[in-house]
Order: C-alpha cells, then sequence, then structure tokens
C-alpha cells in the first residue's frame, strides 16, 4: 500500500512481559512502549496497557488519537482465544478499523517474513509456529496453568517444585535449590510465593536456572534439557524437518540453543525481524482488505 504523509498503519503486540505499538507513516516508524497486556488473565489492566501505549504513540507522533484511531491497525494480543474476547475488546479500543488476533502470528511473520521454516517462542509465555508448503500451524500459548511449556514461567515453576523435591529428599542438593530456599525464606515461603506468583514474577526466576546452568549446576542443566526436550520433540510434529529454517525467538528460547539436537542447532537462523515487525507487516496487507472485527482463525491455521 502507497503512503501519503496523512495516512500509515497502526501495529500492536502485546504479551506477557510488555505492550509494543508501532506507527509507520510517511515511509517512518514510531515505536513505544507500555506494559504486560494478556486479555484473558487480565482484560482492565491489558485495556488500560493499550491505552496508556495509544497516548504515548500520539505523543511521539504528534497525532491526535482521533487520527491515529481512524488508521488501519492490526492487533495482536496474548490471551485472545476467542472471536468473542476480540468483539470484547473492539468494544473497548478507541480504534475504529482493526483486525485483532492473539499475538502469535505476528511473532511468526516477524521472524520468517514469507520464508518457509519454524519458531519456537519462549518468553514469558510460550508456542511453537510453522510456514511450510503454504500451511501455517501455530500451537501452544495456553497460558500458565495449561501449557506455556519451556516458557520462563514454566521453567521457573519447575524450578521451585524441585526444589521443594529436594526438601523431600528426592533431589540431592544443587546450588540452585539452596539459592531458592534461601531467597524465599523456606518450603513455606515458596509454596505462598507460587500461590499468588504472576507469570511475569515466575518467569523472573528462569534468570537463576540460566545462570546456574552456565555454572555447572546439574539441576539447572536438567531443567534446560526438559524445556530443549520438548521443543526438540514437538517441532517435527508441526512439519519441522531437517533443512528448513529454525528461529529461536523470545527472551528465553535463545538459552536453550546448545541443548538442541545437533540438526537443529544446524538450522538455526536469525529472526528477520521482531513481533512488531511482523505486526506491521500484517497491517500493511489488512490495510488493502474488507474491514473484519477479529481475526476469525485466532487459534487455527488460516
Amino acid at each position: 500500500m502507497k503512503q501519503s504523509p496523512t495516512t500509515g498503519i497502526l501495529a500492536i503486540d502485546g504479551g506477557g512481559t510488555r505492550c509494543r505499538f508501532a506507527l509507520e507513516r510517511a515511509g517512518k516508524v514510531i515505536r513505544v512502549d507500555s506494559g504486560p497486556a494478556n486479555v484473558s488473565s487480565d482484560f482492565d489492566g491489558a485495556l488500560a496497557q493499550i491505552h496508556l501505549g495509544l497516548e504515548r504513540l500520539c505523543a511521539s507522533a504528534e497525532l491526535p488519537l482521533a487520527q491515529l484511531a481512524k488508521l488501519p491497525a492490526f492487533v495482536g494480543l496474548a490471551g485472545v482465544v476467542s472471536a468473542d474476547i476480540a468483539q470484547r475488546l473492539q468494544q473497548h479500543l478507541p480504534l475504529t478499523r482493526t483486525r485483532i488476533a492473539d499475538d502469535r502470528p505476528a511473532a511468526l511473520r516477524g521472524a520468517l517474513g514469507r520464508a518457509e521454516g519454524a519458531i519456537a517462542h519462549c518468553g514469558t509465555g510460550s508456542f511453537l509456529a510453522s510456514q511450510i508448503k503454504g500451511e501455517r500451524r501455530i500451537i501452544g500459548g495456553w497460558g500458565q496453568q495449561l501449557g506455556d511449556q519451556a516458557s520462563a514461567q514454566w521453567l521457573g515453576r519447575l524450578a521451585l517444585a524441585r526444589t521443594l523435591d529436594m526438601v523431600d529428599g528426592l533431589e540431592p542438593a544443587a546450588p540452585l535449590a539452596t539459592q531458592l530456599l534461601a531467597r524465599f525464606s523456606g518450603s513455606a515461603g515458596i509454596v505462598a510465593f507460587a500461590a499468588q506468583a504472576s507469570p511475569m514474577e515466575l518467569g523472573a526466576l528462569a534468570r537463576d536456572v540460566t545462570r546456574h546452568a552456565s555454572q555447572g549446576d546439574t539441576l539447572a542443566i536438567d531443567l534446560m534439557h526438559q524445556g530443549a526436550r520438548y521443543l526438540a520433540d514437538t517441532l517435527p510434529r508441526i512439519g519441522w524437518t531437517a533443512g528448513h529454517a529454525l528461529c529461536l525467538t523470545g527472551g528465553l528460547a535463545p538459552q536453550y540453543q546448545a541443548y538442541l539436537p545437533r540438526q537443529m542447532q544446524d538450522a538455526l537462523q536469525p529472526p528477520q525481524g521482531d513481533p512488531v515487525t511482523g505486526a506491521l507487516a500484517l497491517a500493511r496487507e489488512f490495510a488493502t482488505a474488507p474491514p473484519t472485527v477479529a481475526d476469525p482463525a485466532t487459534r487455527t491455521s488460516p
């Protein structure tokens, strides 16, 4: 789509760690951030972060919200698991022409562009995706209680569980477990923390795991192997084979590189772009398509 100085496109990418906004106009891209935005786990909180981000984008672009709101927008947010949620979100947004989906298609498009391959995305949450022979498959991303294997919050939660196994005498002593026990003042503190911890708070513990793994801690190394096994076992089930590109995206996924099978390590390529890049590409496509309230394929292949 050829854009004049008065037109443009808007992209929003929101997940468990932050929400990112991009305005492409007159050949330039302006980006701003706000806080976490998962519309399933905290709809009101996510909506507040979206409004905050739009305010920041208006200030950076020196545009009134009324003008920004008229632009074609692709909105990809964690937690958009149904058309009903997308429609509810649409009703609360000031934007007048949007395509709403979850955050996974933008991450896939950003990492691979239109090339064939697969991605393993492990941030606060996780999902796996591929685009091969014209078919797009996206799996996972079902959240803290039901999925997100190999994600940062999964790794943090598992580290706490294995620490309690050490308390029960089922695991040998390990520096990672000893540190976690000290941090939370014993097993009771771990239980109390886990009962109310947000995905972000659990995900922050993944840094302890990766640091101890790099120092040779056997417990931390075993946890990293467990996450890598999930990736190695599941990626072929969505079409990845040796010879296809593989991208590790999100803050944690690259940490699994050394634990993956050799053929996967050999296939690794840096992402072409980030999820916001992908969201902008999808916004460009949407700008030339008929308006729609929600992406009809938020959880399945198109």
